[in-house]
């Protein structure tokens, strides 16, 4: 049963776990659609988690569930087997520079550009905090494992923001009429 103790633990949780929900889908519609069905079946459970770090992992571990029975039924039904690119999010009014709003914009297209497992463990560890135990016993897998994809993923993140990862406009784009 879902106690106010419970609903406690899940406001605090949920901005995280939307930030691992857009990581994962890519679409921040797409993301409140997966994040409202893990808290729908958290709410459902039996066997909540007392503890705040597991009940972080639960319902984490939910969400990934949610989102990998997605994707094997969009694979059965023939449509892509990505999840669909979405828009850059609005940023709330009120940042400071243009460069602050740039960087931000530059970050997450190049976030979005990573593949789906290097974003998905970047949002674990990155968005939502979890250690590289934590993440290692979500993903069944081992700490060095986990450790080993962080660091690729995050150069592969760093190449993408550098000059290397910036692929200039054709000559003919750039002559002014």
């Amino acid at each position: 049963m879902f106690s106010t103790a419970n609903w406690t633990m899940l406001r605090r949780v949920s901005p995280r776990l939307v930030g691992y929900a857009v990581a994962l889908t890519h679409d921040p519609d797409l993301a409140g659609d997966l994040v409202q069905d893990a808290i729908v079946r958290a709410v459902e459970s039996r066997n909540v988690p007392a503890d705040e770090r597991a009940f972080r992992a639960w319902i984490t571990r939910i969400l990934r569930n949610l989102w990998i029975d997605r994707c094997r039924a969009r694979r059965r039904r023939a449509d892509r087997a990505e999840a669909p690119a979405g828009e850059v999010a609005d940023f709330p009014a009120g940042f400071r520079s243009e460069d602050l709003i740039l960087n931000r914009i530059v970050v997450r297209e190049a976030f979005g550009r990573l593949s789906a497992s290097h974003r998905e463990i970047l949002a674990l560890i990155d968005i939502l905090g979890f250690s590289y135990g934590e993440a290692a016993e979500l993903l069944g897998v081992r700490p060095g494992t986990v450790m080993s994809r962080v660091s690729r993923a995050r150069r592969d993140l760093l190449r993408r923001l550098s000059d290397e990862g910036v692929v200039p406009f054709p000559a003919a784009a750039r002559r002014m009429p």
